[in-house]
């Protein structure tokens, strides 16, 4: 059997999204921002986004913007699409929401990370994209890596005392 040469890696900022074939793995680092992963088996092709908010709003105008959750998954799927991908055969992986100020109880139902969250699933979904994982919402920030050979999504949160821990999500 010949051996894969080694993956490139990509990290995205905030407001980044990425779109690659199978020789690629994407990173990233959340707190209350959101990345939405979409990938497809049979063509290990897939997408990343990282995004600050579920929208930017009624009534501004401009180009595309990849810091809104809405237009992050536009533009992935469009970079998909070039590629030869259908959205709705891809699966979706959802990351991020979390709660960066636990003690000051700004975790309730209209913070940023609960509101970018609940978007992100009713955005892949409007799309006929079955989500086959996530990890949101919670305390503290996670960072994750999307490997575009497999589809595997790894998870790494701080445990309370603030150790690594580790989290997969392969699904």
């Amino acid at each position: 059997m010949r051996a894969l040469p080694p993956a490139i890696d990509i990290f995205l900022a905030p407001g980044e999204h990425f779109v690659g074939d199978a020789s690629f793995r994407i990173r990233t680092l959340l707190g209350s921002c959101v990345a939405i992963t979409l990938w497809h088996r049979d063509k290990r092709v897939g997408a990343m986004s990282h995004f600050l908010l579920a929208t930017r709003g009624t009534g501004v105008a401009g180009p595309l913007d990849g810091r809104y959750g809405d237009e992050a998954l536009t533009l992935m799927t469009e970079g998909l699409g070039r590629a030869g991908v259908r959205v709705d055969q891809c699966q979706a992986k959802l990351f991020g929401g979390g709660n960066m100020f636990p003690g000051l109880a700004l975790g309730g139902p209209t913070s940023v990370g609960r509101v970018n969250g609940d978007a992100a699933r009713q955005l892949v979904r409007g799309l006929g994209i079955r989500v086959v994982s996530e990890s949101l919402f919670g305390d503290r920030h996670r960072s994750i890596m999307l490997d575009l050979q497999t589809g595997d999504v790894w998870v790494r949160r701080p445990v309370r005392d603030e150790s690594a821990g580790l989290e997969g999500a392969t699904g």
